[in-house]
């Protein structure tokens, strides 16, 4: 199978990892032969994903991925039984995806509203006790 044409930089990044292999640099990393732990990053727009990553295992955690797994963590609480908890935890989650929309995060934005709907009618299809 023929390597694909790569441009520019991509083609100096792919020798360099190429080189590096054939010298053995990657044998010995921590964690070699082991799964990834991949964490679920399906909020997060696709081409951030890797840049974030990198951060987060560098210790740095942007304030946008902060608010993302917040959303996160907001939509599988949404559920909750306790009314007054239930409110306030709407009121921050919408008020995080109008903070997406303002940044100019729609793809996102719409997204998440898609998952507080679904949640939404979850609720509300479930009996009532």
């Amino acid at each position: 199978m023929a390597k694909p044409v790569l441009p520019g930089f991509a083609l100096v990044v792919e020798n360099r990892i190429t080189e590096a292999i054939a010298r053995g640099d990657f044998d010995n990393l921590p964690g070699a032969g082991k799964p990834l732990e991949l964490d679920d990053d399906a909020l997060v727009p696709e081409e951030e994903r890797i840049a974030f990553r990198i951060m987060k295992n560098a210790g740095f955690i942007p304030p946008q991925v902060e608010r993302l797994a917040e959303l996160e963590r907001l939509l599988a609480s949404e559920e909750e039984v306790d009314p007054a908890k239930r409110a306030a935890t709407g009121r921050r989650l919408r008020a995080l995806i109008l903070q997406l929309e303002a940044d100019g995060r729609t793809a996102t934005a719409t997204r998440v509203w898609r998952d507080y709907e679904a949640v939404i009618a979850r609720r509300l299809a479930r009996p009532k006790p």
